[in-house]
């Protein structure tokens, strides 16, 4: 990632911060209506999940300058989710969420260049959590 893309994603991030409830309810609406297999992986009150991934993406999104310091709480992140059943062709359905989730959230700021932007982010992390989780950059289907 590049500074531009790294601001792109912090600026455009900053403004879905103070939806983060919603945004957090309309990623798992949208990823369960695209992945309703995935259901089964989470809990049944999905409150402190929602809490749990918009903290996350804080976390990374603040740290996309400087992308070593994230990496070792992707790596954990990455390996505690083969435990609850994740896989690496679910990596490309829960960015599709994810992109969807912003560009319903952020409306006319969802430019194409904010859209590249979030892309390569999504894209440079899940590789690197895919590689650690299952030992290999593995393509994601």
């Amino acid at each position: 990632m590049n500074s531009e893309e790294v601001k792109l994603v912090q600026e455009s991030f900053a403004k879905v911060a103070p939806i983060s409830e919603a945004a957090a309810q309309i990623f798992y609406d949208r990823l369960f209506e695209v992945a309703p297999q995935v259901k089964a992986m989470f809990p049944d009150d999905m409150s402190e999940q929602r809490k749990k991934l918009m903290a996350t993406l804080a976390v990374v999104v603040g740290g996309l300058g400087n992308l070593q310091s994230i990496l070792p709480a992707a790596s954990a992140l990455a390996k505690r989710h083969v435990a609850y059943g994740a896989k690496p062709a679910h990596y490309p359905v829960v960015g599709g969420a994810l992109l969807w989730t912003l560009e319903k959230g952020l409306g006319e700021a969802w430019t194409p260049d904010v859209a590249a932007a979030w892309t390569s982010a999504y894209g440079t992390l899940s590789g690197y959590m895919i590689s650690e989780a299952y030992g290999t950059v593995q393509a994601a289907e």
